[in-house]
């Protein structure tokens, strides 16, 4: 369906397009071509916003324009419009209809970049040259970084060799969603935030039962999220005398007793019989021939507005069926579990930033309007839309969810408690994008294998030879 509606959404945009107006001549213009073949221009009179991996951005549907704009409009577009009257201002999304490579070919330059600081700056941002340290343009343009979430922009800054190259936005968070539904049949106590991951433990073998033909599994959490988004906010390079060190002399550390405890923490969900992990989206209907069997998921935000049945974080054509399979979940919200009683640290920001390349043609104006984005009144508004601001003041809390009916219903003060795991002793490492997916998806659930084994194959083993295998090929992340 999802592929068929993109298909019908690029159609019409080659078929929208229109003539320029005569008193719009004096723009020079750069066509970007792309794998779809449809008109896609950038005029040097347009600031040019350019967003990539955030997925709601990309769910739309075939209008007038044919083209992604729609939810970040919604979201945020249309106040950054009416906040800049002066700023003719250009978005896309990536892949509607253009990719980087296509803008970079066309010599185009995006003046802001919204993005995945975590993995994306060295994978993407840094080889198109498109990042550089911003510590001075934010100070000169007025951007107070320490305002802002400070796990979101050590986050940020662990990726920036030493300086800044972007300003968080808003957060993708990651919580704990339950269906209420299975809590109420085996009267078991709802979650709330605070609960450790003992006593989610504890729930998940209560919930994990039969009944009649029916088998509801307790609990499911992403691993690779789980290590990826680290909680404990452990970071697995060790200190180089560089910020850039050479592929040779990058250093791994996975194999600690923290390492091993924070491992065996999820380890023991995974030995739940028949709680065997599939995938979270199973809270809806994912790989579960039933909608509704699975009692709590660790997930997104994103997947809470979809889940609740707003329409503007749904992909078109997906609403009959969310709707449907929504009968049979009850969603209640809380804080993912916390590693120790009385703790309040959840996971890493799920962030996205906002970055303005150095070669920017309109980098004043970049700047102004990214220090818009992080002001009290777009963070409200961002919070507003059910996404986790940034900057958390008691008006944007308080305001979150408030344009999305559908939330209205559900409590949602979880989503603001506790505190982003921050990661620290960065300085003098150079990340790379390590395959931490093998630690649980391969030498535990399919090789049987111990955290102990597992983390110290991941280490001695897979990630040597993929920072090999990398640098081999040219690339450095």
């Amino acid at each position: 369906m999802m592929s068929k509606v993109r298909g019908i959404a690029l159609l019409a945009l080659a078929l929208s397009v229109t003539a320029v107006p005569a008193n719009a001549s004096a723009a020079a213009c750069k066509d970007v071509g792309n794998k779809y073949n449809l008109p896609f221009q950038v005029c040097d009179d347009e600031l040019f916003i350019f967003a990539a991996n955030y997925k709601p951005f990309e769910a739309t549907v075939a209008d007038e324009q044919g083209s992604a704009t729609r939810v970040f409009d919604e979201v945020i577009g249309n106040k950054l419009r009416a906040a800049f009257p002066d700023v003719k201002i250009k978005y896309a999304t990536w892949d509607y209809p253009v990719r980087y490579e296509d803008l970079k070919k066309a010599g185009v330059t995006p003046d802001i970049i919204i993005e995945d600081p975590k993995n994306r700056i060295d994978r993407d941002l840094e080889p198109l040259g498109w990042v550089g340290d911003l510590t001075a343009d934010l100070q000169a343009a007025g951007i107070d970084v320490n305002t802002l979430n400070k796990a979101a922009v050590e986050l940020t800054r662990s990726r920036s060799d030493g300086g800044i190259y972007g300003v968080p936005l808003f957060i993708d968070e990651h919580v704990l969603l339950y269906n209420k539904k299975i809590f109420d049949k085996f009267r078991v106590k709802y979650p709330s935030p605070g609960m450790t991951y003992d006593e989610a433990y504890k729930k998940a073998k209560q919930l994990t039962r039969d009944d009649g033909l029916d088998h509801y599994k307790g609990y499911m959490q992403h691993p690779d999220q789980y290590l990826d988004f680290n909680q404990a906010g452990l970071y697995p390079f060790l200190p180089t005398t560089s910020e850039q060190p050479a592929p040779e002399d990058v250093k791994v550390d996975i194999s600690s007793d923290a390492w091993k405890s924070y491992v065996d923490n999820l380890y023991r969900f995974l030995e739940i019989p028949r709680n065997e992990f599939t995938t979270v989206t199973d809270f809806f209907k994912g790989d579960m021939s039933q909608p509704g069997h699975l009692a709590m998921a660790v997930e997104t935000l994103s997947r809470l507005n979809m889940y609740a049945g707003s329409e503007l974080f749904i992909e078109d054509g997906d609403e009959a069926a969310f709707a449907e399979q929504a009968k049979s979940v009850d969603i209640g919200v809380s804080a993912v579990p916390v590693l120790k009683r009385g703790g309040k640290t959840i996971y890493q920001p799920n962030t996205r930033a906002a970055f303005v390349p150095p070669s920017a043609a309109h980098k004043d104006q970049a700047l102004r309007i990214v220090k818009w984005l992080v002001s009290e009144e777009a963070q409200t508004e961002i919070s507003k839309q059910g996404i986790k601001a940034v900057l958390q003041t008691d008006a944007v809390v308080s305001n979150f969810g408030k344009n999305v009916p559908e939330l209205a219903k559900l409590d949602t003060s979880a989503v603001y408690w506790g505190e982003n795991a921050v990661v620290t002793n960065y300085q003098n490492t150079e990340f790379w994008d390590l395959p931490l997916w093998s630690v649980y998806r391969q030498h535990i659930l399919r090789d049987g294998g111990t955290p102990e084994q597992a983390l110290a194959l991941s280490q001695q083993q897979d990630i040597p030879n993929y920072i090999k295998a990398q640098a081999a090929a040219g690339k450095d992340w």
